[in-house]
């Protein structure tokens, strides 16, 4: 059974950056594909990025296209969130993910696909 956990959140000002890691056990991660969900504060999880596992195709929110990368070092079984020039908007409670294939499937941020959750780990942009 597959099990996430992140870390990495925190405060940060606006315009700075932060990284997420989500760290797995019980299973690897290369054989999972990978997504990041934020929520904000009585909303739905909507959807950051998701990463295939054969070529490392990763999608993007338009909110987050240029700002955000996603990485994977299969060695730590850890995936990361790298986030960049952050707005206070980013301000929201950030989940990895994993569905039961190692592909991004359409629609890529339906979250009912994802079967593996991390905790959430809460990140805040505020001067």
């Amino acid at each position: 059974q597959l099990q996430l956990v992140e870390s990495g959140g925190g405060l940060v000002q606006p315009g700075g950056s932060l990284r997420l890691s989500c760290a797995a056990s019980g299973s690897a991660l290369k054989n999972y594909a990978i997504g990041w969900f934020r929520q904000f504060p009585g909303k739905e999880r909507e959807g950051v990025s998701c990463m295939d596992v054969s070529d490392g195709r990763t999608y993007y929110a338009d909110s987050v296209k240029g700002r955000f990368s996603v990485s994977r070092d299969n060695e730590k079984n850890t995936v990361y969130l790298e986030m960049n020039s952050l707005k206070v908007e980013d301000t929201a409670v950030y989940y990895c993910a994993a569905p039961d294939f190692p592909t991004c499937r359409h629609p890529v941020w339906l979250t009912a696909m994802y079967k593996y959750w991390g905790q959430g780990a809460q990140v805040t942009v505020s001067s």
